[in-house]
Formats: C-alpha cells, structure tokens, sequence
C-alpha cells in the first residue's frame, strides 16, 4: 500500500482528492435488494411478479421503508421514462433495466425507476453516460489491501465491499464531458509545471495510478518530476483501460503470451461453492473448472474483501423463499461464466501492475505550492452540483419541473 513506508510528513503533505475533484457524491442507497440482478430477465419477471399482486401480498413483497413506500409521490430519475403514478396503481410493462456497478468489478442490471429506490442521488444520473466516467474512492479499511480508487462508466453504487462509507466522483460536471470536476485552475498550473497540455482524462489516469488510501480519505501525491508525470499518466490510462474493459483503447483486455482462461469442466446447474488451486491455476466453481486463473486474480482485493469471492456470493447467496429476492434465473446463466471468464482476465491484469503502480516514484509538489498557485482551497461552488437549467424532468403523478 503505497504511503506506508513514506515518512508522514510526505503522506500528510499530498492532497486529499477530497479538496482536486471537490464535486462528490455519497453512495447510493437501493432499499431493496430485488431492484437489482446479475441479469435483466430476473428483473422483468420479478416486475412482473409484483404489478400482478393485490393487497397485502403487493405490500410484503414491495419491501416498504421508510423512505419509500407504495404511496411514495416522487419524479422520474433524469434520463428514464418511467412511470411517476404512485406504485401502488402500478399496473404498466417493466421499465428497461440499466447497467450499475453494483461492487468493485461487477456490473449488474437495476430497475431505473425512482418509486424503487430509497436515496438514488438524482444529481449523478443527470451527468451520467457517455463519455462521463466515475472516480469510485473507496472507503478507509485499517491495514486493508486494495486500491483506494477505481474507475467505471457505468453508473456506481459507490459502496465499499466492506461496508464503509465511499465517495463517487464524475470527471465532468455537466452532461457532454464538459466542465471537469477539477479545482479550478489545477488543470493549467499541471501543464504548466509539466510542460504538456494535461486535460482531465490525463489527470484521472494519474490519480489511477498514484491514489493510495489514508484515514483522512484518498490521498492524491503530485510529482515534481515531468517524466514521472508522463510515467504514472500513461501507466494510470492502461489500468483505467482494463477497468473499463478495453473502451478507451478499443481492444478488450487479454493475458499476455497468449494465455486466457477457459471452461475446462462446465459449471453446475446451481454451484455453491467457490475454490482456488494455486498449484493447478484453477477455479473450482461447485465442481465446475476455470484455468489459468493467475493468482494475482485470485488474490484481488479491494477493501480487504476478495472480489472474486464477493462477485460469486453476489450470484448464489440464498434468498427468504417466496420473496422476489428468491426470483432469478433456474440455473447459472452461460453468460455468468463468460463474465468471470473476463473477470479473471481483468484481475490478472491489475494485480500483476500492482507492483509497479505502488512504487511509481511520487511527491514533490505539496499543499504550500498548490495554496501559492491559489488552487486550494476549491471555492464552495465546486462542491456543489451544477445548475441544469434548461431540462425538463418530470414530477410525481405526470408534472413537469424546471430545474
């Protein structure tokens, strides 16, 4: 973990992403676990489930909380036609399912509809989708490995695996790419002490690369060093690229010397457990054979949970019988096994540069320059969504506000 070994004057010194990419976002809070799925078919078929329930049977399987109910009058999520009726007159075809990053490396499917969810955080589905990216920081876990900060297009959750609280921060703040979540002038003074232009793509891939976690929250260093600049820029633009599964490069991420992983025995109907081989390079998903499995995927961690082990329970954890928790397809989908299929790969990737990533040489520029450049503090309008004054969303029960 890098900071560890770094005298705490350095550690202290660099800045929080906290006070470089002041716009953030707490994580979003679904409320009920059956809004979500690993495939949309479950989705439809719990919608459907619900919407033909009557009565109290409606209400059981509804999952009311306190912040939302049946009767809960709320507008459409920015972005999603979906019904704005309250739930309990709900009667229309299930809305299209999206994509969500639901954990560290797991993308899932949620209903987008705002009747659903307790706390959804309007203002990040406003500036969602292309080329929108988020810088996912994770929570402070004492002694925990993992990176402190990871990057997806698709809309976050934003929870750590361990429980602790995150930040999500979008790289732009208005929809289109424009206007980067930056300090005000960090962007400038970068190029300037490099020597290059740097825009916010540059900037993302740096904090990829050199980010490491405090108790204060992700610490940021910034080198003195323009090729130390270009170094971690360039290292941070290949990790983010695995990421996000080949989209800024357009290849999708392989092993090198040609190794991939394959099924070498199919997995079961309804697996229940997961195991590793070191000695073979196996997954054993309940019987099932996946290899080469690098132990760097293996091993993988983010928050000190291992994410293979969190993706798989995230699929087979049992669910209270008769609820639509318990709806979900009659056996494991071969579209599961392609996905941990480019897991590994993905994993692989990452944690054999986790290495070079943790000794990227960092430091140099502190909070004295960047407060004598008048980067810091960020004025209290960057902490603050952008206005959106020209989109119409519309209200509970039909109506239509100006925001």
């Amino acid at each position: 973990m890098r900071g560890v070994t770094e005298a705490p004057g350095a550690v202290d010194d660099a800045p929080l992403l906290d006070e470089l990419m002041p716009w953030s976002v707490a994580p979003l809070r679904f409320g009920r676990s059956w809004i979500v799925a690993p495939d949309a078919r479950t989705l439809r078929t719990r919608w459907d489930r619900i919407v033909a329930a009557e009565g109290p049977e409606r209400e059981a399987l509804f999952r009311p909380s306190r912040a939302r109910t049946q009767a809960s009058a709320v507008g459409a999520l920015p972005g999603q036609r979906t019904g704005t009726t309250r739930f309990a007159r709900e009667s229309g075809p299930c809305p299209e399912p999206v994509r969500v990053a639901q954990g560290p490396f797991d993308e899932q499917w949620l209903l987008p509809d705002h009747r659903l969810i307790d706390t959804a955080r309007p203002e990040l589905w406003r500036v969602a989708g292309e080329p929108q990216l988020f810088a996912v920081e994770q929570g402070w876990v004492p002694g925990a490995a993992g990176p402190a900060l990871l990057v997806t297009a698709a809309l976050p959750e934003g929870r750590s695996p361990a429980g602790r609280p995150g930040r999500i921060r979008p790289l732009f703040r208005r929809p289109g790419g424009r206007e980067p979540n930056l300090a005000p002038g960090l962007l400038d003074f970068l190029g300037r002490r490099y020597g290059c232009e740097v825009d916010a793509h540059d900037w993302l891939a740096w904090t990829a690369a050199a980010a490491f976690p405090s108790p204060a929250g992700c610490r940021v260093p910034l080198t003195a060093d323009p090729e130390v600049w270009a170094a971690g820029v360039a290292l941070g633009r290949e990790l983010a690229d695995v990421q996000l599964r080949g989209a800024l490069s357009g290849t999708r991420p392989r092993l090198p010397g040609g190794r991939r992983p394959y099924v070498r025995a199919a997995v079961p109907a309804r697996p229940a457990t997961m195991t590793y081989d070191s000695e073979a390079e196996a997954l054993d998903v309940g019987g099932g054979l996946i290899s080469p499995v690098p132990a760097e995927a293996w091993e993988y961690r983010v928050g000190g949970v291992r994410v293979l082990e969190q993706w798989f329970a995230h699929r087979t954890a049992p669910a209270e019988p008769g609820s639509l928790e318990a709806i979900g397809p009659a056996a494991w989908p071969q579209e599961w096994t392609s996905e941990l299929l480019e897991l590994v790969t993905v994993l692989a990737l990452l944690g054999a540069r986790e290495p070079e990533r943790a000794a990227l040489p960092a430091g140099g520029v502190g909070r004295a320059e960047l407060d004598a450049a008048g980067i810091l503090p960020a004025p209290p309008w960057s902490r603050r969504p952008a206005s959106v004054l020209d989109h119409q969303e519309e209200g509970p029960e039909g109506q239509f506000m100006l925001l």
